[in-house]
């Protein structure tokens, strides 16, 4: 059953690691200054380097607490500012960014549980020596 665990933060951490990568590009950066994202040019790589690190030590149970809130870190700006679902006119697209905000709700429960929880058994932070 431990095993089970460990696949959980994998799973969970795999839409923050591989996700992460497009911070680094100028389509993403131009998108979200379009949103209105603040100094976007820096924000969102260090969105990308949060949404990295989190993951990573979420996944690898590695300080996850704290890559647990280097996601719910990540997770609330983005979430308001690129879902912002209730300022847009277009009745399709803003039920597809009403999902996505959902989505990353979800994703932020579960951040704030891991944070609370821990990373559980077969992790670096649960390991045994000797």
């Amino acid at each position: 059953m431990n095993s089970i665990i460990l696949i959980g933060r994998i799973f969970y951490s795999l839409i923050f690691v591989i996700s992460s990568f497009s911070h680094f590009s100028q389509k993403t950066i131009g998108y979200a200054a379009a949103q209105g994202v603040p100094l976007a040019s820096m924000a969102v790589p260090l969105s990308g380097i949060m949404a990295l690190l989190g993951g990573l030590s979420v996944a690898f149970g590695f300080k996850a607490k704290w890559g647990s809130c280097l996601l719910v870190l990540f997770l609330i700006p983005v979430t308001i500012m690129m879902h912002n679902f209730w300022a847009i006119s277009d009745p399709m697209m803003a039920q597809i960014q009403q999902a996505m905000f959902m989505k990353n709700l979800a994703l932020l429960g579960a951040a704030l549980f891991i944070f609370q929880m821990g990373s559980g058994p077969l992790s670096l932070d649960n390991r045994r020596i000797g």
